[in-house]
């Protein structure tokens, strides 16, 4: 049992969080990591961590040029890169750990205060490995590629291209370091104020005191009167602290722009592109298509369900509702859990196998509770250990799919992990693909026991719906983000202006029948990825229409689909999207690439309009 002592919940690790309605949900148990965040295993790891990139510095500053012209040059360099990597691992399980913690009570301030020393000892220990690319980049090309012949030091070349991709934007070494060490003090810093701040509101909702999680699920209710008060809690309380969150948002563009501008990138997003490994040009053909695609996907749409519910216009609160005169019911834990391993076992028993484990070894926290990080995601870890989940399930049909969703990341991860450290990683642009077509395996095989007209029905619109928000939605988030980082080259934008760029970007993207009332203008305060990973926003768009692709590819040839299917997934960081997408005739390169995603978002509306006759 975990000592509450130290700010954990007094519960033992197999004791999941209870709720009628739901069954047992899942608390995850971290023990695979450390057993505790006092415990003599963590405190030596941070020790050793120290005294590793310490030793790692003194033995290889100012030596890799020798080393690549001496004899054996390709062996000496892989056994370099090796030691390397081990303590990344090292370093990655210290830091996930800590993480991991926090994320299970940002508001308690010993959880807060462990994940802050331990963010800033890696940090000090970490400056001793600054040298190491850096210098990378500084030795001769046509020696790097003789050397790279060796097998041993070629597994690397993945990773060392990569590294050398950043070359033209790197700095003096002395300024790398600053940088680095001022990571503790500045963006990260804002970063857990962001979310310390997030997780300690509390909505008041017909009486109750909620955290935003549960507030959010208002807006999912059957009944319009609890959207509305949802979403009125979530105006005042988002009107309350806006002054705080235009400070966040200020800081961290004026921090993004300042550290851009040293590094000589030209576009505001250009860093993000690069950390993707994927080409502007591939992005902007996405954004123009799905910018051209609004009236034919969300502007249609929310038209046809404003019918729907009787009205020239639905309340923004109205945007997620479920089809009324559709009975909704609350789906159990254990029913979520066999929904989705059942869909990933009729495409692949291998995949569904590696799913199950999460819920066998208790990789997830499934469990709504104060203080724990709102949303969901799945955290990779080190391949030495393994990914855990955390979700924040309340029995709803899109509660399914997220599962659906972050299993499917799980799955990546862990077919990821035999790549090492440095090459499991996925660019975030392949890393949704997984994702996504985990929650549309999961989708067609509701869809394909629909008892009746009117549950297909539903079913389609949520799907519908869930794309919409995945495409047209992050794409306007991206919109929203490119001004604000735009017009904060010109100095700070005030709440006022911020809101009024977000009703605005919104308003173009949902289109006229959805009506924007008050409140809504400061909802975007709570949107994470804007604080946490500038830009981050459009791979979710190009995961979902990168699945459509490969979806219709799996519909039209199944055979040898799933094997081709898991390889790339098994790839991790070591290959570009275009190696990747060459076996199933897809190129992200092509204008129509886009379209036929787009497509199928708009069949399944005209399918939805054809119910209607």
């Amino acid at each position: 049992m975990l000592p509450s002592a130290f700010g954990l919940v007094p519960r033992s690790p197999d004791m999941p969080v209870a709720s009628a309605a739901l069954g047992a949900l899942p608390q995850w148990d971290l023990s695979d990591l450390y057993p505790g965040m006092d415990s003599p295993e963590l405190k030596a790891d941070l020790e050793r961590a120290d005294a590793d990139c310490s030793a790692f510095e003194e033995a290889y500053k100012g030596k890799l040029a020798a080393i690549l012209d001496g004899a054996d040059a390709g062996e000496q360099m892989a056994l370099v890169v090796v030691r390397y990597e081990a303590i990344e691992d090292l370093l990655g399980r210290l830091y996930s750990y800590a993480g991991l913690i926090y994320s299970g009570d940002t508001t308690d301030p010993v959880r807060a205060k462990f994940y802050g020393d331990v963010q800033e000892k890696l940090t000090n220990a970490s400056t001793h490995l600054l040298f190491f690319t850096l210098e990378l980049n500084r030795l001769d090309d046509t020696k790097m590629e003789a050397a790279l012949d060796a097998p041993a030091f070629g597994k690397y070349r993945p990773w060392i291209e990569d590294v050398r991709a950043e070359k033209p934007y790197q700095l003096d070494d002395r300024i790398e370091q600053l940088f680095h060490e001022k990571g503790v003090s500045s963006r990260s810093a804002w970063n857990r104020l962001f979310d310390e701040t997030i997780a300690g509101l509390r909505f008041e909702v017909r009486g109750e005191i909620l955290p935003l999680e549960q507030t959010l699920n208002f807006l999912a209710e059957t009944d319009e009167e609890k959207r509305r008060d949802g979403a009125n809690a979530l105006a005042k309380v988002f009107r309350e602290n806006v002054r705080l969150f235009t400070l966040v948002t200020n800081t961290l563009a004026k921090d993004k722009e300042i550290s851009d501008r040293w590094r000589g990138f030209e576009d505001i997003a250009d860093s993000r592109h690069l950390a993707n490994r994927v080409e502007r040009e591939v992005v902007d053909a996405l954004v123009s298509s799905v910018h051209a695609a609004y009236p034919k996907l969300a502007h249609r749409y929310y038209r046809l369900k404003a019918k729907w519910f009787g009205k020239d216009k639905l309340e923004y609160w109205d945007r997620n509702a479920p089809l009324p005169k559709v009975e909704t019911r609350t789906i159990a834990w254990d029913e979520a859990r066999d929904t989705v391993l059942g869909a990933y076992s009729t495409f692949s028993p291998r995949m569904a196998d590696i799913a199950r484990t999460f819920f066998d070894k208790r990789w997830i926290d499934a469990g709504v509770r104060p203080g724990k990080a709102t949303g969901a995601f799945a955290h990779p870890t080190v391949p030495s250990a393994h990914p855990y989940v955390l979700v924040n399930y309340l029995g709803k049909p899109r509660d399914v799919m997220t599962l659906a969703h972050e299993l499917g990341h799980g799955v990546h991860q862990v077919l990821a992990a035999p790549n090492g450290a440095l090459m499991a990683p996925t660019p975030l642009t392949l890393a949704e693909t997984a994702s996504v077509f985990g929650e549309m395996l999961t989708f067609q095989r509701l869809l394909a026991a629909a008892p009746d007209a009117r549950a297909r029905k539903a079913m389609l619109a949520s799907k519908v719906e869930d794309m919409i928000n995945t495409v047209v939605r992050q794409i306007a988030f991206y919109t929203f983000e490119r001004r604000i980082h735009t017009e904060r080259k010109n100095g700070e934008l005030t709440a006022d202006r911020i809101s009024e760029i977000w009703m605005d970007v919104q308003s173009e993207s949902l289109g006229d029948a959805i009506h924007l009332g008050p409140g809504y203008e400061n909802y975007w305060v709570y949107i994470g990825h804007f604080i946490h990973s500038p830009f981050y926003v459009y791979a979710y768009a190009f995961g979902d229409c990168l699945v459509n692709s490969l979806y219709a590819v799996y519909e039209n040839a199944t055979d040898g689909f799933a094997e081709r299917y898991l390889s790339m997934l098994a790839a991790g960081g070591t290959k570009h999207h275009s190696e990747l997408l060459k076996p199933f005739g897809l190129d992200a390169r092509d204008p129509a690439f886009w379209q036929t995603g787009l497509t199928l978002i708009e069949r399944m509306i005209g399918e939805l309009e054809a119910m209607e006759d």
